[in-house]
């Protein structure tokens, strides 16, 4: 998976969970440890996903 679409996917998490004015307005530096985290681990599971739906 490239950089670009795990950004555009990290985006889209964050707007599913409400922070993406927040990340807009102050950047990704502005949320908790705990944010980043749940970020973190949605990304890891919508990548191992998406790299068994391609395999």
């Amino acid at each position: 998976m490239d950089n670009e679409l795990k950004q555009k996917m990290k985006y889209e998490i964050a707007e599913e969970m409400g922070l993406l004015e927040k990340v807009m307005e102050s950047g990704w530096k502005s949320l908790s440890a705990k944010e980043t985290g749940k970020i973190g681990g949605i990304l890891s599971k919508r990548s191992r996903e998406y790299k068994n739906r391609i395999s």
